[in-house]
C-alpha cells in the first residue's frame, strides 16, 4: 500500500477522538471521525476506510454491534478495537465478531502504530493472494472443461464468442455435465475477470430463503433477521452471478428476478429502497423449460430474458472420444486432491469405462475414478478397483430381470448425485421413504462406505 491508510475513529469521548486523529494526522494518515456507532456505519457506507479504531464500550450500539454491521457494510476496513474494559471474554468476542486485533486504553500511539501497520501488512498479503490467484485463473483459463469432440469444440467456439460480451446466456444439460465449469469459463473470459463470480444452487433453498439469499434482507425484515444483509446480487456487483438450477424456482421468485433482469436494480426483503447492480447473469437448467412453460411452471417472458444465448451441454454418451482424455485429466487432478501416485487405467478397464452409459456424466465419471484410486491404492487402475456393476456385465450389455434394471438405474442416479437422497428422489420421481427402502431392497452402499 504505497499511501498512508484511511483510518476512521470511533469514540463516544471527543478528548479522545480528537487526540487520536490529530496524532493520526501529524503522522500522514487521512483521518475521520465518528462520535458513535451509527456515525460510523453512516461513514463506512459513504466512503472506503483501510482501518478502523473503534471503543468497545459506547451509548447506543456497542462496537460489537458495529463490528458486526460492519461485514456486511464494508467487510474490506479492518478493525482494531479499543477498550478500557480488557477481559479474555471481551478480546475473544471481538475476535470472533471479526475484529483484526485490540488495544488496552490507555495505549501510547506507538502502540497504536504497530498495530495499523500489521493491519496494512496483513491487507497487501491478501490483496498479492488475490492478484496471484486472478493471474493463475487467466494463465490457465477454462482447462477443466476437456473435449476433442466435434460437440464439445462447438462449446469452446461458443464460450469464446460471448464471454466479451455481457448478453445473458442459458447453460442446458443433464446433471453432472459441467454447466458450472462454462460458466466460470465464461466469467475467466471476460471483461468481468477480475470481479467476483457467485454461484448460486437455486433449487437447494426453499423459496424465503432463496429469495433473501438472492436479493438480501433488512434487519428485523423476518424472524432472526437480526442484521441487514447484502444478497448475492449485491455480492457480485460488477461480476458475474451464476444461478443453477434455474428451472426449480417458484413463481413469486420468478417475477421478482425478471424485475432484476429488467431494472438491474434489487430490493431487498423488507426494504423500501431500490438497489442498482451491476451483475451479468449465467443462468442454468437441467431440464426442458418450454417443456415446464407448457406446463405454466415457468414464466415465458423470463425464459426469454434468460435464453439470450443458449450454450446446450451434450451428455458424455453422445461423446464419447472425449472420455479417454478426460480419464487422464481428473486422474491427474484427483492425484494432487488425494495426495496418491497418479496412477493410468489397464485397456480391460477402459474397455469397461468407454462402454458405460454413464447416466451421471462427467461427475459420475470423476465419482468412479476417484473411489478406484482410493480402493486399488496402486499405480494401475484395474476392472477389479471399478463399482461391481460396471464388471458383472460387458459394455452395453442390457440386463436380463426388471429387478436388475431397477437396481442398476437407482446405482447410477445415486452416483451421478453423490449419493445426495433428496436430489436422486427428485429425478427418479419418488419420495425420499421409497428411495431408503430401494437402497435398503437392493442393500446398496455409497462408495468408500
Amino acid at each position: 500500500m504505497g499511501r498512508k491508510p484511511k483510518v476512521l475513529v470511533v469514540d463516544d469521548e471527543l478528548a479522545v477522538r480528537e487526540s487520536l486523529g490529530e496524532w493520526l494526522r501529524e503522522e500522514g494518515y487521512e483521518v475521520g471521525l465518528a462520535e458513535d456507532g451509527a456515525a460510523a456505519l453512516g461513514m463506512l457506507r459513504r466512503d472506503t476506510w483501510d482501518v478502523m479504531l473503534l471503543d468497545l464500550k459506547m451509548p447506543g450500539m456497542s462496537g460489537i454491534d458495529v463490528i458486526i454491521e460492519s461485514r456486511e457494510v464494508a467487510p474490506e476496513t479492518e478493525v482494531i478495537m479499543m477498550t478500557a474494559f480488557a477481559t479474555v471474554d471481551t478480546a475473544v468476542l471481538a475476535m470472533k465478531e471479526g475484529a483484526f486485533d485490540y488495544l488496552v486504553k490507555p495505549f501510547n500511539p506507538d502502540e497504536m502504530e504497530l498495530q495499523i501497520r500489521k493491519v496494512v501488512a496483513h491487507k497487501e498479503i491478501v490483496a498479492e493472494n488475490i492478484i496471484l490467484r486472478m493471474e493463475l485463473q487467466k494463465s490457465r483459463g477454462p482447462d477443466e472443461i476437456i473435449g476433442v469432440s466435434p460437440a464439445m469444440l462447438e462449446v469452446f467456439n461458443l464460450v469464446t464468442k460471448v464471454a466479451p460480451s455481457d448478453s445473458t446466456v442459458l447453460i442446458s444439460g443433464e446433471s453432472g455435465t459441467g454447466k458450472e465449469l462454462v460458466a466460470r469459463a465464461i466469467h475467466c473470459h471476460s471483461p468481468r475477470l477480475h470481479a467476483p463470480f457467485v454461484a448460486v444452487n437455486c433449487a437447494a433453498l426453499p423459496e424465503t430463503l432463496l429469495e433473501s439469499e438472492l436479493f438480501g434482507h433488512e434487519k428485523g425484515a423476518f424472524t432472526g433477521a437480526e442484521t441487514a444483509k447484502k444478497g448475492r446480487f449485491e455480492l457480485a456487483s460488477g461480476g458475474t452471478i451464476f444461478l443453477d438450477e434455474i428451472g426449480d424456482i417458484s413463481p413469486k421468485t420468478q417475477v421478482n428476478l425478471l424485475r432484476v433482469l429488467e431494472e438491474r436494480e434489487v430490493v431487498r426483503l423488507g426494504g423500501q429502497h431500490p438497489i442498482g447492480v451491476d451483475v451479468r447473469v449465467v443462468a442454468a437448467t437441467n431440464q426442458d423449460l418450454k417443456k415446464v412453460m407448457a406446463e405454466e411452471k415457468f414464466r415465458e417472458d423470463l425464459y426469454f430474458r434468460l435464453n439470450v444465448i443458449q450454450i446446450h451441454l451434450p451428455p458424455l454418451r453422445e461423446h464419447k472420444e472425449d472420455i479417454p482424455p478426460l480419464v487422464r485429466h481428473l486422474l491427474k487432478r484427483l492425484s494432487f486432491e488425494l495426495g496418491l501416485p497418479q496412477a493410468v487405467v489397464s485397456p480391460a478397464a477402459m474397455r469397461l469405462i468407454n462402454g458405460y452409459h454413464w447416466p451421471g456424466n462427467v461427475r459420475e465419471l470423476k465419482n468412479v475414478l476417484e473411489r478406484a484410486m482410493v480402493i486399488g491404492q496402486g499405480s494401475e487402475i484395474t476392472p477389479e478397483n471399478l463399482p461391481f456393476d460396471f464388471r458383472d456385465r460387458e459394455p452395453e450389455e442390457s440386463p436380463r430381470s426388471l429387478r436388475e434394471v431397477e437396481k442398476l438405474h437407482i446405482i447410477r442416479m445415486l452416483n451421478s448425485n453423490d449419493w445426495n437422497i433428496s436430489k436422486t428422489s427428485r429425478e427418479l420421481e419418488v419420495d425420499r421413504q421409497t428411495l431408503y427402502n430401494k437402497i435398503q431392497k437392493y442393500g446398496l452402499k455409497a462408495p468408500g462406505s
